[in-house]
């Protein structure tokens, strides 16, 4: 019926709809408006339907517009809420004289560990160190070549300890000597400006020996004299100088091609996990920044790494030692395995090869990264307790971290004992939070004590039968827990991984999986690399400002100038002018 309304009244559609209304007959007209009514409501209804889409798409980024406002606004004003309570901690307990004291001596890996997690409303808790801040000691082959700065990786102490429950004394000194007997450590002030005691003792009822190891030489002459570390921060800053040198002394003009050889060569010893990162951190310096700032030392740079050992980290699996070998080959990087140092010069390093053959190879730099010995006051400490400590490695603890051949006061954790676990930050960390759990329970344990005692006191006394029962029945609550808290869980490592760089963007990984491992490489580790790492930092801070750094090196690059010691910068004066001028670096 609408089709024979609409053919009919085609021919007035083709002229206006006045004009057709005027001429036609009423039929015509009622056909007509018909026609035009049907035309006008069909026309309109396929234009329905994009304003009804339209409303929704608006509407939908409406609230993905509210949406992310709101998260952006909650996430600034937390990350505000956070850096604020952590640069103004609220007030503190102050020391109590019923308190039993804690020695804690170091500020490393497990004793940052114990501060982080002991509960110090149970103690007075007093921490000795040379160093008033920790150091994340898995990224300084980072800082040695410009990647991160140094302030990036240190945490002071302080920001630990001002947030704890009770006051935390943090004393800047270096201890030289520990008596079991007495219960005493002897500490001495060894910064450049001293007051009029600079050397002291403190006693204490529980001591967390942490002080760590320092670079195991082997007795192998010049490595002290002529060769770099890669374990304090100090160390870093003196192999970025001593790099820098070789760099701008090979740019010197007049240099033979021999002598361009030798400052361009730089060795590093050790193919554990430092000596593998630092030589890829060295080869992403040559690849990223010198080219652009040093063209005509680009491509001359050598790399070796030398290892005594059959193959550079031994503790990860194969597949990954046979990759990190073929990613330092496409990357130029020699690897010396099966060979000694035997001595090291100021221009060279005495090597012997695998077929016992003796070789002088010139270098600008030697780097050593070949294992830690034990501090001279854990040697003295050893000493006093002959029959129990016999091991030479460092200090003999039992499953609990006990010092072997004391009376159960003195604990010991990380670098500097002598345990079946590997000398890592992992372990120590994860013992310094098993010694804070013990703490606790030993808190605990003395406060169920003391309650004991007075119950026992008082239960002779009453009287009166029920009150009588009750003091029984409390009583024996409390002899059960005390039974349960004597027994001390003994430590257990449970290892979460081994994470390594090995440059050009790429790391390898060993994680522990069901009953095995899994072992991964490439871009995609190094990005789990990268957020392993920043994870592990110990406050946000830390974390902004190294993936701050990462993300500087990658739009601008890496520094490239002298660092000097003591964090003064040494810059070029203007032509006319003489000598240099230097500007301390402020934090």
């Amino acid at each position: 019926m609408r089709l024979a309304a609409q053919k009919l009244a085609r021919p007035l559609l083709q002229g206006s709809r006045a004009a057709a209304l005027v001429h036609a007959s009423p039929v015509q007209k009622q056909i007509c408006r018909r026609a035009f009514s049907d035309s006008s409501s069909s026309s309109e209804l396929p234009e329905s339907a994009p304003v009804i889409k339209q409303t929704r798409w608006r509407n939908f980024l409406q609230i993905l517009g509210l949406t992310t406002l709101v998260t952006v606004v909650g996430g600034i004003g937390g990350f505000y809420y956070v850096t604020q309570k952590e640069r103004h901690p609220g007030p503190q307990l102050p020391f109590d004289k019923e308190k039993k004291t804690v020695v804690v001596l170091g500020s490393g890996w497990g004793a940052t560990s114990l501060l982080k997690h002991l509960d110090t409303e149970d103690y007075n808790v007093v921490v000795i160190s040379p160093k008033n801040y920790f150091l994340f000691t898995p990224l300084l082959p980072s800082v040695a070549v410009g990647t991160l700065s140094t302030r990036s990786i240190l945490q002071p102490t302080r920001y630990i300890t001002r947030h704890k429950t009770r006051t935390v004394s943090v004393i800047e000194a270096e201890a030289k000597s520990v008596d079991p007997v007495a219960k005493t450590v002897t500490f001495t002030d060894n910064s450049e400006i001293q007051g009029e005691v600079s050397t002291t003792t403190l006693p204490y009822d529980y001591l967390v020996y942490a002080v760590g190891a320092e670079v195991q030489t082997f007795g192998i002459p010049g490595v002290r004299e002529h060769a770099c570390f890669m374990k304090e921060l100090a160390d870093a800053e003196r192999m970025q100088r001593q790099f820098m040198d070789c760099l701008e002394s090979a740019a010197f003009p007049g240099q033979s091609q021999q002598e361009l050889d030798r400052l361009l060569h730089m060795v590093v010893v050790g193919g554990g996990p430092t000596g593998v990162e630092l030589s890829g951190e060295l080869h992403d310096f040559l690849e990223d920044d010198l080219k652009s700032w040093y063209p005509e030392l680009a491509g001359k740079v050598r790399i070796t790494l030398v290892e005594a050992l059959p193959s550079v980290l031994p503790m990860f699996s194969k597949q990954l030692i046979d990759y990190t070998e073929s990613t330092f080959k496409e990357s130029k990087i020699q690897i010396l395995t099966k060979t000694m140092v035997k001595e090291v010069k100021p221009k060279s390093v005495v090597l012997q090869n695998p077929d016992k053959s003796i070789v002088e190879v010139p270098c600008g730099m030697v780097v050593w990264a070949a294992g830690n010995t034990g501090r001279q006051v854990t040697r003295d400490l050893i000493a006093q307790l002959p029959t129990a400590q016999t091991n030479r490695r460092g200090i003999a603890v039992d499953d609990h971290m006990r010092m072997d051949g004391t009376d159960g006061s003195i604990f010991a954790i990380g670098d500097c004992t002598a345990t079946s676990y590997a000398p890592t930050a992992q372990v120590a960390s994860q013992q310094g939070a098993y010694l804070a759990r013990i703490f606790k329970q030993m808190a605990r344990k003395e406060a169920f004590v003391a309650r004991k005692a007075e119950l026992s006191a008082t239960v002779n006394q009453i009287t009166g039968e029920e009150e009588k029962k009750t003091v029984v029945a409390e009583l024996a609550s409390v002899e059960k827990q005390l039974t349960k808290l004597s027994k001390l869980r003994p430590f257990q490592y449970s290892h979460q991984g081994s994470l390594a760089y090995i440059g050009s963007d790429k790391a390898i990984a060993d994680l522990p999986f069901m009953n095995g491992n899994v072992a991964t490489g490439g871009v995609a580790t190094f990005l789990f690399w990268r957020s392993a790492y920043l994870s592990t930092l110990f406050s946000l801070r830390n974390r902004v400002l190294v993936a701050n750094d990462w993300l500087k090196v990658k739009i601008f690059g890496r520094y490239v100038f002298i660092l000097v010691p003591s964090s003064v910068l040494f810059l070029i004066t203007p032509a006319g002018a003489q000598g240099r001028q230097s500007r301390r670096l402020t934090a």
